[in-house]
């Protein structure tokens, strides 16, 4: 019996051991870094590569499209592990209706410098760097944001606030704890939600800070920006309720969008026209 005991606490041993490692292995993944060459603006889309620094210590690559005076400006920020091309389309509408763009890659993104991933706490940094070469470039011009997942994170979790004049949040998470659990119960089944302290317990050793750097809901409160939240109603990375957390956190003027039948999808390409619609309603009312 003793030997038998012993075999089955060396079985029980080795699955934990095995467990600690594969998320561990799981979190160097996460945070590895997603640079790509992008190639050139396309031909349609009239502007320039451009290139600045941001107190994240990366240097950010992007594209800047000249607007109308007096039609606004807006920065366009992306998701996680994605990169600006992500962003193209909206940028087309954009600029069709006389607005000035930025589009850029987030640091450890696209063609920017950076090691690693970060998850909105070294890409809000981005975000401020984005706004303040904006403010620059079209001194004249009001400014808002169209941040998609990681993107709208960014915007929220900046410090001190963004001085943008409007804000448009996609798919954003209230707290990262929140966000690696409902990625790993979709992908994995309810079960896996035991594995989030062994991920988010790495944040520290490995990035730097805690889990608690990293919570959109705590900020959201004090924008007093107009924003415009919109969420998939069918979203598992983050579920419509947890959007609608955030909106309930968030201070006036405030407005929300659930689309009906999205998922962690990219909103426009999913909604189309009606997406330009709603977004180009907010952008006039509030940067024209």
């Amino acid at each position: 019996m003793k030997t038998g005991h012993r075999r089955i606490a060396g079985y029980v041993v080795g699955t934990l051991l095995a467990l600690c490692g594969a998320v561990w292995l799981a979190g160097s993944v996460l945070s590895y870094p997603a640079h790509r060459h992008l190639g050139s603006l396309p031909s349609d889309l009239h502007g320039r590569s451009v290139q600045f620094a941001s107190t994240s210590g990366a240097a950010l690559s992007g594209w800047l499209i000249p607007g109308r005076p007096g039609y606004g400006a807006v920065a366009l920020m992306h998701g996680v592990r994605d990169s600006r091309l992500s962003m193209i389309e909206r940028a087309r509408f954009l600029a069709r209706e006389g607005y000035a763009v930025l589009l850029f890659d987030f640091q450890a993104h696209g063609e920017s410098t950076g090691d690693r991933i970060t998850f909105g706490y070294l890409e809000s940094r981005d975000a401020q760097a984005a706004v303040d070469f904006l403010r620059q470039n079209v001194p004249d011009e009001k400014i808002g944001v169209i941040g998609a997942s990681l993107g709208g994170a960014s915007t929220l979790l900046a410090t001190p606030p963004l001085a943008v004049n409007a804000m448009v949040l996609e798919s954003v998470f209230p707290n990262i704890e929140l966000a690696v659990t409902d990625r790993l119960t979709a992908h994995l089944g309810k079960w896996a939600e035991v594995m989030t302290p062994l991920l988010t317990m790495q944040f520290k050793p490995r990035l730097g800070f805690g889990p608690e750097a990293l919570r959109p809901q705590d900020h959201v409160a004090g924008l007093t920006a107009p924003k415009f939240f919109i969420a998939g109603s069918e979203d598992h990375h983050t579920t419509i309720d947890e959007a609608r957390q955030l909106f309930n956190a968030a201070a006036e003027p405030k407005q929300f969008w659930a689309v009906k039948g999205a998922a962690h999808v990219d909103l426009y390409r999913f909604a189309g026209k009606e997406y330009e619609q709603r977004v180009l309603a907010f952008l006039k009312q509030n940067l024209q």
